[in-house]
């Protein structure tokens, strides 16, 4: 049950849903209601399909390029350090990869839930990464099912967000959403120093050893 909830807690830092709300409200703002739901349930669907499939996949990707666990977990560490601070100093960019092509695409189409909801708003780098990580150290069945309730569960919240965000744009509004937004960019920062010093101290130790 640890495993479940350290989990769920890392996966919705790094992929900070409530950050995605207002980018959400600006890309639905002329769909219906019934087609807001749409999108947000076939956005965690994707979220949901693309954090599996890095779980149980990303760790023979690393081996067939011959990357090591710790190599990964540093440098995604970065990628999530980076984040936190774009949350922290209130600096993130609310596009996240989007260029100006691919945002006017976006607008003028309905289906948005893959591209760019799910990629590279929400599972990006950061949260690939930590869970090849999290698979190399949490790889027994128990674990492993923990570990897919987790990813279950934030998919799951990840569609109630996104469902609300209309509705939680209004009650927060713009001071709201940047406030949860520094305060997940501390957890996130630490998140990923804690990926980077735990790898070095790895390094160290099987170099000494």
């Amino acid at each position: 049950m640890d495993i479940f909830i350290y989990l769920f807690a890392a996966l919705f830092s790094v992929l900070n849903p409530i950050g995605t709300v207002p980018i959400f409200v600006g890309l639905t703002q002329h769909d219906s209601q019934e087609e807001r739901s749409r999108i947000s349930l076939w956005t965690a669907i994707n979220v949901f399909i693309i954090l599996l499939v890095s779980f149980f996949i990303g760790q023979y990707v690393l081996s067939f390029f011959g990357i090591s666990i710790d190599a990964l977990r540093i440098a995604g560490g970065i990628v999530i350090v980076n984040s936190g601070f774009s949350l922290l100093s209130g600096k993130i960019n609310k596009k996240r990869g989007i260029n100006k092509k691919i945002e006017t695409d976006a607008q003028q189409r309905n289906d948005i839930a893959l591209t760019p909801l799910a990629i590279p708003m929400l599972a990006g780098p950061g949260s690939i990464s930590l869970l090849i990580a999290f698979h190399q150290e949490h790889h027994e069945l128990q674990e492993m099912i923990f570990s897919c309730l987790a990813i279950l569960a934030i998919a799951v919240t990840i569609f109630a967000i996104l469902k609300s965000a209309h509705y939680l744009a209004r009650i927060l509004g713009a001071s709201g959403i940047v406030a949860i937004s520094r305060i997940v960019g501390f957890i996130v920062i630490s998140i990923g120093i804690q990926y980077i010093v735990s790898s070095i101290i790895n390094i160290i130790k099987g170099n000494l050893m």
